[in-house]
């Protein structure tokens, strides 16, 4: 349990307590403490501010002082939300650091810290939560006008609240509500996240003798002779495996799900539902006193004789070579000494085996943390990591923002990736640097995974800033896939295409269904077509709000922008030049998807994209029906590289390999080399070799040639040649300032001026202003400005303090009128 020296003060004592508010202001907020609340303020704690003529905000408190604010008159605070700090001193620290290092204000960092229940403002919306029977007798007098004002009016903000009990603050109410379980704060309107439950087979303890099993055979050969063959077909699997799911026997028994049902009626069977992992694992690799490799073992050696002089070490491993098993083993260690561990994922929805693995090992101690809760499990999850019931957080990028009070490691698995990387709003932070400097404010030893290192950590590790350790072969012995590269310029030549698919793909992808495997198929780009095009005056359907043009879904029959959502119907005449000739330009996965059915019609193929796993349980059902083999061929997006550990997956193609590798990005072939990889890498990961085959107008290219011979070092080296050349990270640091504006013509000259301001500090370190790829995004035009700088500590600090200063200056100018000025630090 978190512990905080809490300064008592006198009941005369003037008292002012600086509060972060939940708002994007340049500096924290002074306000006057009542006489009566002098012993309950504490830094951390929340409380409840007015700010502004009538808005009602919930602030925490960052310090206590006894210095009126010089320029202004203090108003007194309302209330104090807590009995003890939600937010320990720490955390504050770290808000600071992300506020400072980011460019953005300390209220951003707040909002993004805390779960939209902590945080409650006139504009909040409160619901009543229909999953529970309220007892209305139990209620005070307020507590049952809130609730009957809720059941006639389904949505009230706090505000609305404020004025039917006719006070000016209801916060304590709503708190004691929530607490209560009556109330939801509708704020966060993301999916709960749910479990995945599977149906398991048991036979009844009473025919494990073998005559009660003699004299039941009889009797259902005769009467239910597939009932009979079910329970032949179970004594048969329960030979070599633990555990029998529902689905399983139905498959190999061939008795179908009514004979299994009767069964289980008879309590012959035993039926029980249990949470599972989302994804395949043997079971082998994970029963509880699971050995280690020797080169696992001499990897687990090298990170902690590393740990002993770095705080952070790199641990960089082969798809499939066993780098949970060395987290487990490393969380273990640090569990027994007392300490807390925080074990950060990319994708919380595809490592749910992760999850479950862990909870075998930690149970209860163990939480999970991420967008997919709501938000009353995620204050729950708040409050327990808060006391300490804790002792393993896993979770996405959000859970660095957690009131650990021990931490002792951090994990960052795949830190390549740039789900770690918050777009928007601000705090534009990265997880894996922000949870670098959290490592460092508790003395906590931070270790970075990954087959495909981002640049950056690779860096750090060769000039021995971090540690390094190295897992260069696949868990059990399992070879890399074998990769074949074919020419789409050949095939064109030879006439063998068929549609978007090469001869060689065809051949392994037919050659895999007939041995009853699994083929995932990746195009990096969703819908149906990217571009509709005119075939007489090439007019191309734009986006009435972006610079971009439309693409096709087959889907909704509609043209959709991916940037803003703007729908409109699919053209059959074109609107410029009045003719019936329009043609569909390039291909997404729908397209994929849509032209494989008819090549071959009678194999179950599935997409997944971000189109069809936006609906509730969707990706779940995806990943299920793969893992059940209800799936024959999965097309998707970047998704599939994400995690996805399948043991039948034995062919993946690539449909397009220049996409990635033709992108105008200096970041471009390190990118490309990581999804490749990381897709090759799904392919034969339980005890068969796979076959990767990669399509590509350019198969002379040297990426791919990489990815081929598996040669990270030799792309790592030669990039690093470029990168150092033309000043970019690893060796420089880049900071990115977006302009934005209604008017382009105003957007020109805010973005000249703010330039040439920042150039008369920094020189040549200033690149643009320049129009960015999609230079118009919802009706905002935009201008980008790049500042490069040499990786000197206090040389950065220094220029994040006068563009600070520049941006502040310029939006005193009746000039800045209008604009949208965004800092974006690391850009990725």
């Amino acid at each position: 349990m978190l512990e905080f020296a809490e300064i008592k003060h006198t009941d005369r004592e003037t008292l002012f307590v600086e509060v972060i508010l939940p708002l994007a202001i340049a500096k924290n907020y002074t306000y006057r403490v009542p006489f009566q609340l002098n012993n309950t303020v504490a830094i951390g704690k929340r409380v409840v501010v007015q700010f502004g003529k009538s808005k009602m905000y919930t602030a925490i408190i960052a310090s206590i002082g006894s210095k009126a604010p010089d320029k202004y008159e203090a108003k007194y605070i309302l209330d104090i939300l807590d009995d003890r700090p939600v937010v320990s001193e720490k955390q504050l620290q770290f808000w600071q650091w992300l506020s400072d290092y980011y460019l953005c204000y300390m209220g951003e960092v707040m909002n993004a810290a805390l779960p939209s229940a902590l945080k409650l403002a006139s504009e909040t919306k409160i619901t009543l939560n229909k999953d529970i029977t309220i007892n209305k007798l139990s209620l005070h007098d307020k507590e049952y006008l809130i609730v009957e004002a809720l059941e006639m009016q389904p949505e009230l903000t706090v505000g609305d609240i404020a004025k039917l009990l006719g006070q000016k603050t209801v916060m304590p109410i709503l708190k004691l509500m929530f607490e209560k379980n009556i109330i939801n704060i509708s704020e966060e309107v993301s999916e709960r996240y749910k479990p995945r439950k599977k149906t398991f087979i048991t036979l009844n303890p009473i025919y494990h003798d073998r005559e009660n099993l003699r004299e039941l055979f009889p009797i259902l050969e005769r009467r239910a002779p597939k009932q009979a063959d079910a329970l032949l077909v179970y004594i048969k699997l329960a030979r070599h495996q633990k555990n029998i799911s529902k689905n399983e026997l139905i498959e190999e028994s061939g008795a179908g799900d009514g004979s299994i049902k009767s069964l289980i009626e008879k309590e012959i069977f035993f039926a029980e539902e249990r949470n599972v992992s989302r994804l395949y694992f043997d079971e082998d690799e994970f029963s509880d006193d699971f050995q280690l490799s020797d080169s696992q073992q001499q990897a687990l050696g090298e990170i902690k004789d590393q740990f002993k002089e770095k705080d952070v070490v790199l641990l960089h491993g082969v798809t499939s070579s066993g780098k949970t098993q060395l987290y487990i083993r490393l969380i273990e260690d640090v569990i027994n000494s007392g300490k807390q561990v925080l074990y950060l994922l990319p994708e919380i929805a595809l490592t749910t085996h992760i999850i479950e693995r862990l909870r075998q090992y930690f149970g209860s101690n163990i939480g999970v943390y991420h967008s997919r809760f709501n938000d009353n499990e995620r204050v729950e999850v708040w409050q327990k990591v808060l006391n300490h019931e804790y002792k393993v957080v896993l979770g996405a990028r959000s859970s660095v923002f957690l009131p650990f009070s021990d931490l002792g490691l951090i994990i960052v698995d795949e830190e390549h990736e740039t789900s770690y990387k918050q777009f928007d709003p601000a705090p534009r932070y990265n997880a894996r640097d922000a949870a670098i400097y959290l490592g460092n404010t508790y003395n906590a030893k931070v270790l970075l995974g990954s087959a495909t290192p981002s640049f950056e950590s690779y860096y750090n590790a060769r000039t021995h800033k971090y540690g390094l350790a190295e897992l260069a072969e696949r868990f059990g012995g399992v070879e890399l896939p074998k990769t074949e590269v074919v020419s789409i310029v050949e095939e064109l030549k030879k006439k063998t295409m068929q549609s978007h698919f090469t001869s060689v793909l065809m051949e392994d992808i037919q050659a895999a269904l007939a041995n009853k495997e699994q083929v995932i198929l990746f195009q990096n780009r969703r819908g149906y077509a990217p571009i509709l095009m005119c075939r007489v005056c090439a007019y191309t359907p734009k986006c009435v709000n972006c610079d971009v043009s439309l693409t096709y879904h087959k889907s909704s029959g509609m043209l959709h922008c991916h940037y803003c959502g703007y729908k409109e119907e699919t053209p059959s005449i074109c609107p410029a030049c009045g003719s019936t000739h329009l043609e569909y330009k390039g291909f997404g996965t729908e397209k994929v998807e849509d032209e494989l059915s008819v090549l071959l019609p009678e194999v179950r193929i599935a997409r997944m994209d971000l189109d069809t796993t936006r609906s509730k349980n969707s990706l779940q059902n995806i990943l299920n029906g793969l893992e059940e083999k209800k799936i024959d061929v999965l097309v998707g997006t970047q998704m599939v590289a994400k995690g996805l550990d399948f043991s039948d997956v034995t062919v993946i193609g690539i449909i397009n390999a220049d996409s990635l590798l033709k992108y105008p990005d200096y970041r471009a072939n390190e990118r490309s080399f990581q999804m490749l990889a990381q897709v090759s890498g799904r392919a034969g990961r339980r005890g068969k070799q796979g076959k990767v085959v990669i399509q590509t107008y350019d198969p002379n290219h040297r990426v791919i040639k990489q990815v081929i011979e598996n040669d990270y070092k030799n792309l790592y080296l030669t990039e690093m040649e470029e990168r150092k050349s033309f000043k970019y990270p690893p060796f420089y640091r880049i900071i990115n300032l977006d302009i934005k504006h209604k008017n382009p013509d105003v957007l020109y000259n805010q973005a000249e001026y703010l330039a040439t301001e920042l150039r008369k500090n920094f020189g040549d370190r200033v690149v643009g202003p320049e129009s960015p790829l999609v230079s118009r995004i919802r009706n905002y035009y935009i201008k980008s400005i790049m500042l490069k700088f040499e990786r000197d500590v206090d040389s950065i600090n220094r220029a994040k303090t006068i563009i600070k200063d520049t941006i502040t200056q310029f939006q005193t100018t009746k000039l800045s009128k209008g604009s949208i000025v965004q800092a974006d630090v690391d850009p990725i």
